[in-house]
């Protein structure tokens, strides 16, 4: 394994707009540079791509089960150290839909499909090259050559394109921005939300659920490249766990807030949100707004139920009594809004990885509601479209068994126009 440190450099969006198309990059972005977004991640040259459909499909060919045994066996089989204290050195890139969820779950659909339904319900990419910024130290690592015990075929013609790359790049960084026009709309009329908010709230009132979360889908017809739309929402609303990725027949852009979990080594984090208000005028009318939603009961009561549901699902694959609140009601403040988040932590058991972790707490519960199960079941009666990719996750797995997933909200699904 190659590891180069860079220390004169282009931006990475930069280095991104010359490589994703010529090298099938990935783009874990941490635009929002705090201690949470501290790295960011360019993955390029997949050599092994993962997609499941209905079946699960390894570099376009069809096999036997489910995407999640298959990467928990390739981590078993090819796993390495990282004596190093950058987040990760080799693996791979990718998602898990809400829907690959809702199956997990084994929740039934009754909601008609659309022009999303041909999109991967998870998809994986592991690369032969990344490069990873240290926001904090800032300096770029370029790792590459990876020896994993994979069987791989390396075309040699691009061995060291990307470094040569660098210096040319800096010299023609620019951000030239058009104006397109566009149309906007959802799928649902207002009413008829307001009808199926009322049915959520009486399945409250009922005792089937204690919270619930309600989405509607917009649709935004515009010719806008979806890459300049990324480059846009990354300067104007940065956030820590953002992305850029493309897969067949659509392009995601992200602009995420919240972590879903993190393992490092065998320690796990997961941090919900929920409770949000609107960033203030002036700083004191911002202040008055964060101390609203700090104190807050309603909010903290839904948190709460967000916590004790995180809790209960990494108590399954943690060590007994590991699994600790570590900051209950803190507030994270973004460009635009005021969030309340918590922090759950524990610690893996021994003879678990990164898949068995997923397979026991995904989706995500802040953006199901709880019960789990049948909030999920009620989602689906709800609401007029299938999530698909919103509401997943998306993020790194490593060979050294590290993993950092999102929760996919504040996204775009780019499809035709």
């Amino acid at each position: 394994m190659k590891i180069k440190r860079i220390d004169k450099y282009p931006s990475l969006e930069a280095v991104f707009s010359e490589v994703k198309d010529s090298h099938k990059a990935a783009f874990l972005d941490s635009s929002l540079q705090n201690e949470l977004g501290r790295y960011s991640i360019i993955g390029m040259e997949p050599y092994l791509e993962l997609i499941q459909r209905e079946k699960l499909y390894v570099n376009g060919e069809a096999k036997e089960g489910n995407i999640l045994d298959y990467i928990k066996k390739i981590l078993e089989e090819n796993h390495i150290e990282n004596d190093t204290y950058l987040p990760f050195l080799a693996g791979g890139i990718g998602y898990f839909s809400y829907d690959f969820g809702r199956k997990l779950m084994g929740v039934e659909s009754s909601i008609e499909e659309d022009e999303t339904a041909s999109l991967p319900e998870a998809m994986w990419s592991f690369y032969d090259k990344f490069l990873i910024e240290d926001h904090e130290k800032s300096r770029l690592y370029y790792v590459s050559d990876i020896e994993a015990g994979l069987e791989v075929e390396y075309d040699d013609a691009y061995k060291d394109t990307i470094i040569e790359k660098l210096a040319t790049i800096l010299q023609k960084e620019d951000s030239k921005h058009s104006d397109f026009p566009s149309k906007a709309g959802a799928n649902f009329e207002h009413e008829e939300y307001k009808e199926a908010l009322s049915k959520m709230i009486n399945y409250i009132v009922e005792g089937d659920i204690y919270i619930a979360n309600m989405t509607q889908q917009l649709r935004i017809k515009s010719k806008m490249p979806s890459y300049q739309l990324f480059q846009i929402l990354r300067k104007n609303n940065p956030a820590p766990f953002g992305g850029y990725l493309m897969g067949p027949g659509f392009e995601m852009v992200c602009a995420s807030p919240e972590r879903f979990l993190q393992l490092k080594g065998k320690k796990v984090q997961t941090r919900p949100i929920k409770g949000t208000r609107p960033r203030g005028n002036t700083p004191e009318e911002d202040e008055a707004l964060r101390i609203e939603l700090q104190e807050s009961k309603k909010d903290q009561s839904e948190l709460l139920m967000i916590v004790d549901l995180e809790r209960n699902d990494l108590n399954r694959v943690c060590k007994p009594g590991s699994v600790k609140v570590t900051d209950l009601f803190a507030i994270e403040s973004y460009a635009t809004v005021h969030h309340l988040i918590s922090n759950i932590e524990g610690e893996l058991r021994d003879d678990l990885n990164a898949a068995d972790l997923i397979k026991a707490t995904f989706p995500g519960g802040s953006i199901t509601g709880a019960p789990k199960l049948r909030a999920m079941e009620i989602i689906d009666e709800l609401e007029n479209s299938r999530r698909n990719i919103y509401t997943g996750s998306l993020g790194y797995i490593g060979f050294d068994g590290s993993m950092d997933l999102n929760i996919i909200i504040r996204t775009a699904l780019h499809i035709g126009d």
